[in-house]
C-alpha cells in the first residue's frame, strides 16, 4: 500500500510517508464568514472530506482541523452594509456553511476554531517572528505589525515566483512598510472601527492579520509539523505563501504537503455575480437531492476545474440513480439472505485513490461493478450478483454516495417513513407480480400507473421488480 499525493510545494506527485506512523494530521482552510456559502468552498471542502474518508479507510487514524476566520476587513465591511454588528453578522454565516456542510455529509473536522478564540498564541506567533528578525512593528504609530518579506530568502518558493515580480499587499496602509510586498501581522485599531473588533497587544490595540490566523491556529491543533495542508487554489498566493514564510520564518516545519483543489466554473467561464453565471448551495439543494449535489460535487479529480452546466445535476441524479436501481433489486434478489451487505473495496478502485485520489478513476470501477450487477442479475446469478452488491456497497461507502445509508435516508424521510412506505409499495408489486403471472394485464398496468402517479419508478428484471423514487 503505497498513497501518493500531489505536494504543490515540488509540483510533483510523492509517496505520503505520515509523521506519525498510523496517524494522519490535515488542516484545509475553512470559511471567512463574511457571506454566505459559495459552490467553491463547498467543493474544497468535500475534496477534502474524500480525503479524510480514503485515509481513514487505509487504516489511519486523522486528525482534521479546518478553521473559521471570524474576523476580517470584509467581515466588518459586510456588517455595516447589513448595519448588524459585525460577531452577529459572523455567527449567521457560520451556520449557513455549517448547514451546508451538513447538507452534504461532510464529516465533521476534529477541531473547528475560530480565529477570535486564539488571539494569545498569534501575539506569541508575532513575537517569536520580530525577535528573529523577520517582523517588525510600523514607526508610524499605527500599532501595525508586519512580516518582512525580504528577510526570508524562501518567500515566493510555494508558487515559485521571484519576490520582485509580485505585487504590494494591499492589506494595510504602505507608508509604514520597508516593501511594499510586507504582509500584515497585526492591524492596529483604525478610527471608526468598532471596540469589539480590537483586541489589547504589546504594539498596541487591534486584530489579526489573516494569514497570521492560520498559522497560530494550525500549529495550536496539529503542532509545529504536520502532513497536509490544503485550500482552494486561488488560495495558494498570497495566502498560503504568507502563511508558509512567516511559519517557517518563526521556526516551525509546517506542512510536509499543500493540496490544493481546482475550481468551479459555469460554462466554462469564471462565476460572476455581475454577469449573473453564478450558484450556491443552496441553489443546487432545491434543483436535486444532497446526495446527487454531493455526487456531482465529488465527482471530478480534485486538482482538475470542474465545469457546472444546466444539465449537470440531471446527469448526476442518472448516475446516482444507476447505482441505487441496482441496489434495490440487488437487495430484493438476495433477501432471503440475513444482515446488510458487508462492503468490499475491490483492488482497481484502492488504486485509483492511492494515485493522488483519482475520483473519476475510481467512479469508472464503481459503475463497471454496476453493469457487471445488472448483468448478474439479468442471468439469474446470484454469487456474481452478491459480488457486484459488496463491491458497489464498500465503493460508495468510502465515497459518502452509499444510498442505503441511513443517514442519506434521514435526510429524506426518517427510516421508519421509509420502511412503512417500502411495506407498502412491496405490497403492491407482489400484486402486480400476481397479476402479471395471470396475464391480467389490465390490472397490472393500473397498478404500475398508479405507482408512477405517486412518484414510484418501477424496474423490471428477470430476478424481480424493484422501486425507486423518481427524482
Amino acid at each position: 500500500m503505497t498513497l501518493r499525493f500531489h505536494d504543490s510545494a515540488t509540483n510533483a506527485v510523492r509517496d505520503f510517508v505520515p509523521l506519525r506512523a498510523g496517524q494522519a494530521s490535515l488542516y484545509y482552510c475553512g470559511a471567512t464568514v463574511q457571506g454566505e456559502p459559495h459552490i467553491g468552498h463547498v467543493r474544497s471542502a468535500l475534496a477534502f472530506d474524500q480525503l479524510t474518508r480514503w485515509l481513514t479507510h487505509r487504516g489511519y487514524e486523522v486528525t482534521v482541523v479546518r478553521n473559521v476566520t471570524d474576523i476580517d476587513d470584509k467581515i466588518l465591511l459586510r456588517a455595516e452594509e447589513f448595519d448588524e454588528p459585525w460577531w452577529a453578522l459572523a455567527y449567521r454565516f457560520e451556520q449557513a456553511f455549517e448547514d451546508a456542510y451538513d447538507a452534504l455529509r461532510i464529516l465533521k473536522p476534529t477541531y473547528e476554531p475560530r480565529a477570535t478564540g486564539h488571539i494569545p498564541e498569534m501575539h506569541a506567533l508575532i513575537a517569536r517572528l520580530i525577535e528573529r528578525g523577520h517582523a517588525y512593528p510600523a514607526p508610524d504609530g499605527s500599532g501595525d505589525v508586519y512580516f518582512d518579506v525580504r528577510s526570508w530568502s524562501e518567500y515566493g518558493s510555494l508558487t515559485r515566483q521571484n519576490i520582485d515580480d509580485m505585487q504590494a499587499a494591499p492589506d494595510a496602509d504602505p507608508r509604514g512598510k520597508r516593501d511594499p510586498r510586507d504582509f500584515a501581522l497585526w492591524k492596529g485599531h483604525k478610527p471608526g472601527e468598532p471596540d469589539t473588533a480590537s483586541w489589547d497587544s504589546p504594539w498596541g490595540p487591534g486584530r489579526p492579520g489573516w494569514h497570521l490566523e492560520c498559522s497560530a491556529m494550525v500549529t495550536k491543533y496539529l503542532g509545529a509539523e504536520f502532513d497536509i495542508h490544503g485550500g482552494g487554489l486561488d488560495l495558494r498566493f498570497p495566502h498560503h505563501e504568507n502563511e508558509l514564510a512567516q511559519s517557517r520564518a518563526a521556526g516551525d516545519g509546517f506542512a510536509n504537503f499543500w493540496m490544493h483543489n481546482g475550481m468551479v466554473t459555469y460554462e466554462g467561464e469564471k462565476m460572476s455575480k455581475s454577469i449573473g453565471n453564478t450558484i450556491n448551495p443552496a441553489q443546487m439543494l432545491a434543483l436535486a437531492r444532497p446526495l446527487v449535489v454531493r455526487y456531482y460535487l465529488g465527482q471530478a479529480h480534485y486538482r482538475s476545474v470542474l465545469d457546472y452546466r444546466p444539465t449537470s445535476l440531471t446527469e448526476a441524479a442518472a448516475a446516482v440513480e444507476r447505482i441505487e436501481t441496482f441496489l434495490h433489486a440487488a437487495l430484493a434478489r438476495l433477501a432471503r439472505e440475513d444482515g446488510a451487505p458487508a462492503g468490499v473495496v475491490p483492488d482497481a478502485f484502492a488504486a485509483a485513490m492511492d494515485d493522488d485520489l483519482n475520483i473519476p478513476a475510481a467512479l469508472a470501477v464503481l459503475h463497471e461493478a454496476v453493469r457487471a450487477g445488472n448483468t448478474a442479475l439479468a442471468g439469474n446469478d446470484d454469487d456474481g450478483t452478491r459480488h457486484s452488491l459488496q463491491a458497489v456497497v464498500g465503493m460508495t461507502s468510502v465515497l459518502g454516495i452509499n444510498p442505503l445509508d441511513p443517514t442519506w435516508r434521514a435526510g429524506e424521510g426518517s427510516p421508519a417513513e421509509h420502511d412503512a412506505l417500502d411495506a407498502l409499495i412491496t405490497a403492491q408489486l407482489e400484486a402486480r407480480a400476481a397479476a402479471r403471472a395471470a396475464k391480467d394485464w389490465a390490472a397490472s398496468d393500473a397498478i404500475r400507473d398508479t405507482l408512477a402517479a405517486a412518484g414510484i419508478e418501477i424496474a423490471d428484471a428477470a430476478s424481480g421488480s424493484s422501486w425507486s423514487l423518481r427524482k
